[in-house]
């Protein structure tokens, strides 16, 4: 059984191929849609695209010191780790689990939440 079956999808053979801005976030296609993959203190993260309140592209915004991701659009923050909103608007950000290994980068086929 190869990787895809058991429900991940392996998208880089090492995490510097992704195409980093100088933000730490890239942009990347996954089953057929836009979504965003983050660097932070050696893990990675996958999330949507866009924000869920006002469809912010989220590869514009930054991760701020507390790993947090934050919209460009009206500063919305959310942990990157489980999707939630930590600034208080009660929004939920769609993410994948990510895996680092020896074989590759890969996103779990399943979305989180």
């Amino acid at each position: 059984m190869n990787d895809q079956e058991k429900g991940w999808t392996r998208i880089a053979e090492h995490i510097n191929e992704l195409p980093f801005a100088g933000n730490d976030i890239a942009v990347i296609e996954f089953e057929g849609r836009k979504i965003c993959v983050a660097r932070r203190n050696g893990q990675a993260f996958a999330f949507s695209y866009k924000c869920p309140h006002a469809g912010g592209i989220l590869a514009f915004g930054h991760i701020d010191s507390n790993c947090h991701l934050v919209c460009p659009l009206h500063r919305y923050r959310f942990d990157m780790k489980n999707g939630r909103n930590v600034s208080g608007e009660g929004y939920y950000l769609k993410h994948w689990k990510v895996r680092i290994d020896e074989e590759g980068v890969f996103i779990g086929n399943q979305l989180n939440g």
